[in-house]
């Protein structure tokens, strides 16, 4: 009996997942869609800003999600600006680079979107390809559309093939240390990746609270599911 109380407790917290933004005035594409479905999974979220405190975040929160964006900077990679870039603001690439520091210094859960899952990349040590139609020429259009990716064995979400959004230019190039992918377009570009031996992190490059499919579902519950056993 005392268990099952436990267990009915478990499944009423309401984890509070923080959701990174370059300001509160400027909130990533489609707020509430990312809220919707950290709501739908169970969970409450809050946008943070640069202005609040990295470490204090890291320490009140359950989780991070790291959203859409524009172009993380090639210099945080070892490399000049080669192509046309929309640069992301620095205020929010060392802000969300000190949060990830701090959160996963504290082990908790990580999801990281499209530019979210670049610079979590960024932060182990990969690089980016800067332009990939310009770069990789026989690639498919990834800046639009829909596209099929193949899903390998990871802990986070089935295998088998998938379709998925897409509206990036710019792609993982080489993994950062300890960043495993087991997602790949048709073309070979990484698609999602985790780190290997943390509890949950993991990066897509596909806008999934954008998509109303069951793998969608999945991917927010398991991510708050995470959250919730902090």
């Amino acid at each position: 009996m005392e268990k099952a109380v436990l267990c009915d407790r478990a499944k009423r917290f309401v984890p509070i997942i923080a959701i990174t933004c370059r300001s509160l005035q400027e909130l990533p594409e489609h707020p509430d869609l990312y809220r919707g479905a950290v709501e739908k999974a169970g969970g409450s979220s809050d946008f943070i800003s640069p202005k609040t405190d990295a470490r204090k975040i890291a320490r009140s929160c359950a989780g991070v999600v790291i959203p859409g964006g524009r172009d993380p900077d090639p210099a945080l990679y070892g490399e000049k600006e080669v192509f046309d870039l929309e640069i992301e603001t620095p205020v929010r690439i060392n802000f969300e680079m000190l949060l990830l520091r701090e959160i996963i210094g504290l082990r908790k859960p990580v999801l990281g979107i499209c530019y979210g899952m670049q610079l979590i990349n960024i932060f182990f040590g990969g690089c980016l390809y800067q332009d990939i139609s310009a770069q990789r020429t026989e690639s498919l259009n990834h800046k639009e559309g829909m596209h099929p990716i193949r899903m390998g064995n990871n802990p986070y979400m089935d295998g088998g093939e998938l379709l998925v959004n897409s509206s990036h230019h710019e792609a993982v190039k080489e993994a950062g240390r300890g960043i495993i992918p087991f997602g790949y377009a048709p073309d070979g570009l990484i698609e999602a990746f985790y780190l290997e031996g943390y509890g949950f992190l993991l990066g897509v490059q596909w806008h999934p609270e954008r998509m109303q499919s069951a793998m969608s579902r999945s991917l927010f519950e398991r991510f708050v599911e995470a959250c919730r056993g902090q």
